[in-house]
């Protein structure tokens, strides 16, 4: 096992070195707090956290930011609250960590076993089951013993056998690094630009579209008019996901500060219509009239539609407020044949 690079820790009073590790079972996740793959993620590695932390297993979480803001210490403590995160987490913002372990993707998971070898190791999400073998596995290697109780039942029916996953629209990145914008008007680095939304029959698959004054950045794509911006894109996917922020100025969303009085409120639209209790994503609202809408309160990941199959739609957002921005857009695909969206406790969108 590498040593940890430096960085600030979270739910820790000190940072964790090797030898204070040595025999204890470890399993390091490396994730991304606005990573849809990493906070499907995050339910199993926290009851991991729960269920094994008695008896010889200690999680430890490295963030290492995709984005620029996310390398405040203030955001990942709000995800961590939000994802009810106990266990330690190392802030890797320079990546050194990420480095030592030659890792490649969010979310990895490496476990250690009580010697400090490597013993498994697991990319992207699923494999639960597999990772929970491997964990017991290496409890019982430490003290031969141990009790151990059964392992978790799925915590999602798309995760349990009979659930099919299709290949959605790809992940969209909205800066000029990215390239996931369509106008012929393209980017526009040093000013904002006004675009013109082409008509469908102008659009290509796999890109998002533009209308009004938008600014560009090398991560963001943000709204430079005063209202009505708009952003259009058709996806195919179970449920649509977007990186949103009240600003695209890392100092700004420090300060907490903003460029506009406007409340930071994104329509969202589906097929020209509003989303509704049947499609809507977990992060949407509604005012009197029935207008669907996320707050973007902070930079975060925001569930905006959760179909329930894998469709094809178009979603249109409408900015409101100077300053917002758009980082991403993410999917997901896999359902349950047959679920009951409307019965507690069940999911049809993975």
């Amino acid at each position: 096992m590498p040593e940890f690079g430096p960085g600030d820790w979270l739910n820790a009073d000190h940072p964790l070195m090797g030898d204070e590790l040595r025999g204890r079972v470890i399993l390091i996740d490396f994730w991304d707090y606005t990573c849809i793959n990493c906070i499907r993620t995050l339910p199993y590695v926290t009851a991991w956290h729960e269920r094994y932390a008695d008896l010889g297993l200690m999680v430890i979480g490295v963030h290492a930011p995709e984005f620029k803001f996310a390398h405040s210490r203030a955001q990942i403590e709000a995800a961590l609250a939000d994802y009810a995160i106990r266990y330690p987490v190392l802030l890797d913002n320079d990546y050194e960590t990420w480095l030592r372990f030659a890792n490649r993707a969010w979310p990895s998971k490496y476990l250690i076993d009580s010697d400090g070898y490597l013993r498994y190791r697991n990319q992207g999400e699923g494999h639960y089951e597999e990772t929970e073998r491997a964990i017991q596995a290496a409890l019982r290697l430490r003290d031969p013993d141990i009790v151990l109780p059964d392992l978790l039942p799925p915590l999602r029916n798309e995760d349990a056998s009979g659930a099919v996953c299709y290949r959605p629209t790809p992940e969209l990145h909205a800066g000029f690094d990215g390239g996931g914008l369509g106008n012929r008007e393209g980017y526009a680095p040093d000013h904002p630009m006004v675009y013109r939304l082409p008509e469908p029959f102008e659009r290509r698959e796999n890109a998002f579209y533009a209308q009004g004054i938008w600014q560009a950045g090398s991560e963001s794509f943000a709204f430079a008019g005063q209202d009505g911006g708009k952003l259009s894109l058709s996806y195919r996917a179970a449920s649509v996901n977007a990186v949103l922020s009240p600003s695209s100025d890392p100092v700004e969303v420090m300060l907490n500060l903003r460029r506009s009085d406007d409340p930071p409120l994104v329509e969202v639209w589906q097929d020209g219509q509003y989303l509704t209790p049947v499609n809507a994503g977990s992060d949407i609202e509604y005012d009197d009239g029935g207008l669907s809408y996320v707050n973007v309160e902070r930079p975060r990941l925001y569930e905006l539609v959760r179909n329930p199959d894998f469709e094809s739609h178009e979603i249109t957002l409408t900015f409101h407020a100077h300053g917002l921005a758009l980082y991403a857009f993410t999917f997901t695909s896999c359902i349950v044949p047959g679920a009951d969206s409307e019965t507690p406790g069940t999911y049809r969108v993975g």
